[in-house]
């Protein structure tokens, strides 16, 4: 019977029966599967920690970056720069347009001398036809009182139309010189006289 037998001889038959040597390659191979599965996990949890760090660095300072300039820029001062950019801006266009007005105005004004001196041009010298009958129609003693007066002089004619008196104005010293004019002098004493005091 199978009870009659020896337990531990019963065991000892039992397990040489037993193929446990595929088994244990198996398990060993398991084993060191394992082994090589938790040291590239490591591996990768160690990369995968360095670039947290670095992410983590590179986070904190484009933070801190954030930050400042935040606090540079003042909506405030933002606001009080863009009304002072307007204020130039408007500043520049008045400028321009008064530019261009005063532009125009030169212009008209260019146009306006250029036919003046076309019309002179065209006159010539002696001037237009009626500023020569005139200077025709004046005579010899009207015409040399003008040349003295354009000089400073004033004449005052006597009867018979001799020179009596003559008042020489000097405007650039402020005199003023009466002349009695005699006939018992020169011309050329009076000539000098006048020159000096002019």
């Amino acid at each position: 019977m199978l009870l009659d037998e020896d337990p531990a001889e019963l065991m000892h038959q039992t397990i040489a029966n037993f193929n446990l040597a595929p088994d244990k390659a198996a398990v060993a191979r398991i084993n060191e599967a394992l082994g090589d599965i938790h040291t590239t996990r490591d591996l990768r949890i160690r990369e995968a920690e360095s670039a947290l760090k670095k992410l983590s660095r590179t986070h904190n300072l484009l933070s801190s970056h954030h930050t400042e300039t935040l606090a540079s820029h003042s909506s405030a001062t933002h606001a009080s720069h863009i009304v002072e950019l307007d204020t130039q801006k408007f500043r520049i266009a008045k400028a321009a347009s008064d530019l261009e007005i005063e532009s125009d105005r030169l212009e008209a004004e260019l146009d306006g001398l250029k036919s003046r001196l076309q019309e002179l041009d065209l006159q010539g010298v002696e001037g237009d036809d009626t500023a020569r009958q005139k200077r025709e129609g004046e005579d010899e003693t009207v015409l040399k009182l003008k040349v003295y007066r354009t000089l400073g002089i004033d004449i005052e004619l006597e009867e018979g139309g001799k020179v009596g008196k003559a008042v020489v104005r000097n405007a650039r010293r402020g005199d003023v010189h009466v002349v009695h004019v005699d006939p018992k002098f020169s011309r050329f004493y009076y000539a000098n006289y006048f020159w000096g005091t002019i």
